[in-house]
């Protein structure tokens, strides 16, 4: 607890102060974000705005620390709150490397990490199968070997063991019983809060410890489950790609299985992979798919004798380019957008651009007639 010359004392400030601060950021950079896509919309389009959502994001949310945290001022929720930001060891306000070193934390390791973590799998998951297929081709009983047990194991968790949410949560965790450190970036960096006003002693501060009680046990459910599994597949993980037939071969050599029990490993392979682009990587997209990419859309909306059963001018427009539509293509909840549009807008967000409802790329329906 700090205290000031005048002998008015200064607390730490409590959970819930703390989580409404943050509430109120995140409204903000929400406001933000929202203007800042409206802009990179009409400057550069509405695909463009599509492709770079994530960058837009972190561009939001980096203008607005460093308007406020970065130049040693408030944020707008800490303002409301009444609360301010103190070095944990000092009690002082923090210096510019600690103010640094929480924005980077904070936004650009997350989102360096989005980035590089997918390829990073991608290519340890096809260095493990590799390996795996490789050993039982030579030794069949060698895929019982505590070796390729534990490289089964990595190849099967490798999501859960890369991710970084059991830290955050953990993290969050350890906010519910302490009060302190609402962010990773801040605990790493020793930033807390303090209220710039007096607390009275009447004042009934009630602490978050209910929601520490529940995530802790959240985590433990997910621990057991976690075992059991591991215990119930005993050595079946180890016989991967022993059958013949078990597995498919796609684009630079990597496999996927074809047991119905990985479906789960397939789905983040699949998901996580650099899938070629049809505008920049055409050459790629025709090798993996064999299927010949045509220099120009087969069906342009434009043209009025094309699907004339698609009637009124607005009908044949795209909502996400705002222009005819190019090779009209419907996704699982029917509504219809250029297959380019509405490909580029599930890649970074995997839903209807319209409703919301979930739709992989590999689930949009091209029409024809």
């Amino acid at each position: 607890m700090a205290q000031t010359d005048d002998g008015r004392n200064f607390p730490f400030a409590a959970s819930p102060d703390i989580i409404r601060s943050n509430q109120k950021d995140a409204y903000f950079q929400g406001i933000l974000l929202e203007q800042l896509s409206e802009i990179v919309r009409k400057v550069k389009g509405a695909r463009f705005a599509h492709n770079y959502t994530s960058e837009t994001r972190t561009l939001a949310d980096l203008l607005y620390l460093g308007l406020t945290t970065f130049i040693g001022n408030r944020t707008l929720g800490e303002e409301y709150c009444d609360i301010v930001q103190v070095e944990d060891d000092t009690r002082r306000l923090p210096n510019i490397y600690r103010r640094s070193g929480y924005i980077v934390t904070s936004i650009l390791l997350p989102y360096s990490l989005n980035k590089i973590l997918p390829t990073f799998r991608r290519r340890v998951r096809a260095k493990l199968e590799a390996v795996l297929k490789r050993k039982a081709a030579k030794d069949p009983k060698s895929a019982s070997s505590n070796i390729s047990r534990f490289q089964s194991y990595i190849l099967h968790n490798l999501d859960t063991i890369t991710s970084p949410s059991p830290v955050y949560a953990v993290s969050l965790a350890v906010f519910y019983f302490s009060g302190a450190y609402y962010h990773l970036g801040k605990r790493i960096w020793g930033l807390r809060y303090m209220f710039t006003r007096r607390v009275n002693p009447s004042d009934q501060r009630v602490g978050y410890e209910v929601l520490g009680v529940l995530l802790v046990c959240q985590m433990a459910v997910q621990s057991w489950l976690h075992m059991h599994n591991i215990y119930t597949r005993g050595s079946s993980i180890a016989n991967i790609g022993t059958v013949a037939g078990s597995s498919a071969v796609l684009d630079h050599g990597v496999e996927v299985s074809l047991n119905p029990h990985d479906y789960s490993s397939n789905n983040a392979l699949l998901f996580d992979s650099d899938i070629p682009h049809p505008e920049k990587d055409k050459d790629a997209l025709q090798k993996m798919t064999h299927t010949p990419i045509l220099s120009e859309p087969r069906y342009n909306l434009e043209d009025k004798e094309v699907m004339q059963w698609i009637n009124g001018r607005q009908q044949r427009k795209c909502t996400l380019c705002l222009e005819p539509m190019k090779d009209p293509s419907v996704t699982t909840c029917g509504h219809t957008f250029c297959w380019t549009c509405v490909g580029d807008w599930c890649r970074e967000k995997p839903e209807c651009p319209l409703c919301r409802q979930t739709c992989h790329v590999q689930h949009i329906l091209p029409l024809r007639g």
